[in-house]
């Protein structure tokens, strides 16, 4: 490939196509690809902008790897200034020379730069809820940033700050005692106590390996001073009332985003027991529940505007209620054809008792995953890459994740919620009849092929480059939009299986409404909890672990939201491009892939050739 250099870019120059000199490759028509001589699709995709993009997000990744320690203001100061430069470098480019694909990524790239600017500004404005509960930490944090910059150390003056930090943080269980903060800040300053250990422990391991004399002076004042950050930090992680250990949270300044296909994130997570938590309130409780607390409207729009989502909370919560109207509709009429009337509960009762022995989930698993390959092709819906039908497996989730996610969960390969030994006879029940036969029909494709692990695969093959704009109303927006298509297809056929699809279409209404009501302060955890027993028919440690994984901190406040509106925009974007004939269906899914996983709305961008504005 030809190196762009910045100069270049500012000229509007572009880069020479990428298929140059593949020898027998030919063009194929329905996407940036070419076709290599062993059959495989090749990405030749374009973008005056992916070198700018590239080297910004290796250098935020260098600069998050440098400036790592949460609450330092060396680092806030650093980043403020790279965000800065970043988007000057952006505006001066000549937008007007761009190509299509360029205009696309010019504009990723300035929202995802005012997006940082902006979370960046709201980190700054959390730390300042928690200072006054650590307010030793930017001596820990200096310690640390000083032994990085390879700064002289004089360990005399060492014994005397560690000796000045263990009075600081004695001091500190006072203000505790007295403090008014909600539960959710307190529990992210549980979390940071946990960080700034792990941090002074690196700090005086380091010195203590290298220098004899630094041992001499320090040991008795670090031990005093590790013994009392430890004993702080459960002490507020206690008065939190937040439920599970928080050892080994760590967050990337907000760049990272948890992935379903992530057992360790997810059981580190988890909450441990059932029954009282030995930190804290009981499981199920409001407290318990709701660890990050509501974020409120202001933050709901910004992240909804930084997705390119142009609704309130307000206006997607009737959205998420008009196709709930629609789910209604269908369910009564599963139900009548059931037998069950207008008590469509009485039919997902019917259906959640419709679930395999113990120890056959995983072969269920297997022949559905197979099943919707074989709809896929016979329909010639989508390209299906061969190597993407053999290179995933299944693994288990254990009884402690089950507590945050009951059901599957998928990408590289597929976890399966299914009854272990050592749970309650009741949990298992719910095990079981939470991911009966007929829940998992579309559970399995959603999570495997044509949902998240063809989406991974595909992602790290196509215009790789934009994996920095990652959206969940693509990823899971696209999932459920499968669903929604293959419903429309016939792939559901008897009642039973329409009641199983339609329970995760409610559940995905259900998602919108009880996760912005909760952070418009609309709903409590436990009226969440409820919503979800009545309005989709969860059982109560399902709908539990549905919320407790929503507001524990792992997933962003609009995450949920994504799954509906996100299919929504992908049935309407499929509507305009192939209802109109625009499109054929495989090439109108093969290229949703293709263009990586970018807002839906600047995938219409790419796909209808309409002219981009700057």
């Amino acid at each position: 490939m030809k190196k762009l250099n910045r100069r270049s870019i500012l000229r509007g120059g572009g880069l020479a196509a990428l298929g140059a000199g593949l020898g027998t490759a030919q063009r194929t028509p329905d996407c940036n690809c070419t076709r290599g001589s062993d059959g495989e699709m090749l990405d030749t995709g374009t973008s005056e902008l992916r070198a700018m993009i590239e080297r910004y997000d290796v250098d935020l990744s260098d600069l998050d790897r440098v400036y790592s320690l949460p609450g330092s203001s060396a680092r806030h100061a650093r980043l403020e200034r790279f965000y800065s430069e970043q988007l000057h470098l952006v505006e001066a480019v000549n937008f007007e020379a761009l190509s299509q694909a360029g205009r696309i990524d010019y504009l990723l790239l300035r929202g995802r730069l005012l997006h940082d600017q902006k979370q960046l500004a709201a980190e700054s404005r959390k730390e300042e809820d928690i200072a006054p509960l650590i307010p030793f930490q930017q001596d820990i944090i200096r310690l640390e940033e000083a032994r990085r910059r390879m700064e002289t150390l004089d360990p005399q003056k060492s014994a005397v700050t560690l000796n000045k930090l263990a009075t600081d943080i004695e001091a500190a269980k006072a203000y505790l005692a007295n403090s008014k903060l909600a539960p959710a800040a307190m529990n992210r300053a549980a979390i940071r106590l946990v960080q700034l250990r792990r941090y002074f422990r690196a700090w005086f391991n380091f010195y203590h390996l290298y220098d004899p004399r630094f041992a001499w002076w320090t040991d008795a004042e670090f031990k005093r001073a590790d013994d009392a950050l430890d004993a702080y930090a459960k002490l507020v992680h206690t008065a939190s009332g937040v439920a599970g250990p928080i050892e080994g949270l760590e967050g990337r300044g907000g760049r990272g985003e948890f992935r379903d296909d992530d057992p360790e994130t997810v059981e580190k997570t988890a909450p441990s027991g059932t029954g009282e938590n030995k930190s804290g309130p009981a499981i199920g409780s409001e407290q318990e529940l709701s660890g990050i607390g509501p974020v409120g409207n202001e933050a709901l729009v910004e992240a909804l505007t930084a997705a390119m989502i142009p609704y309130s909370p307000d206006e997607l919560i009737k959205i998420a209620n008009r196709e709930f109207a629609w789910c209604d509709r269908e369910m009564l009429r599963a139900s009548t054809e059931m037998g069950f009337g207008n008590d469509w509960k009485k039919a997902v009762e019917a259906v959640k008792n419709k679930y395999v022995d113990p120890g056959q989930m995983i072969y269920l698993v297997r022949d559905l995953s197979r099943e919707a390959i074989e709809f896929l092709e016979k329909k010639e819906l989508v390209t299906v890459p061969p190597l993407v039908k053999e290179d995933y497996w299944e693994e288990a989730m254990t009884p402690r994740m089950q507590l945050v996610n009951p059901f599957f969960t998928g990408g590289e390969t597929i976890q399966v919620s299914s009854p272990a030994s050592s749970q309650t006879l009741q949990q298992r029940m719910e095990a079981l009849r939470g991911n009966n036969m007929f829940f998992a029909r579309a559970t399995v494709f959603h999570e495997l092929i044509p949902g998240h692990h063809m989406q991974f695969y595909m992602t790290q093959r196509y215009r790789i480059y934009r994996s920095l704009f990652s959206t969940p109303f693509w990823s899971e927006g696209m999932a459920f939009y499968w669903e929604i298509m293959l419903w429309d297809l016939g792939f559901t056929h008897t009642p039973e299986q329409r009641v199983g699809a339609l329970v995760w279409r409610m559940h995905r209404c259900a998602r919108i409404v009880f996760s912005l009501s909760f952070h418009l302060k609309k709903m409590t955890a436990v009226e969440c909890v409820q919503f979800l027993m009545d309005r989709v028919g969860f059982d109560r440690a399902n709908a539990e672990g549905e919320v407790r994984r929503s507001f524990n901190g792992s997933y962003p406040p609009i995450y949920q939201c994504a799954y509906m509106l996100g299919a929504l925009q992908f049935y309407a974007l499929h509507q305009e491009l192939v209802g109109s004939g625009k499109m054929s269906n495989r090439a109108f899914h093969d290229a949703m892939y293709r263009e990586g996983d970018i807002p839906v709305e600047m995938l219409r961008l790419a796909l209808n050739g309409q002219k981009v504005t700057r």
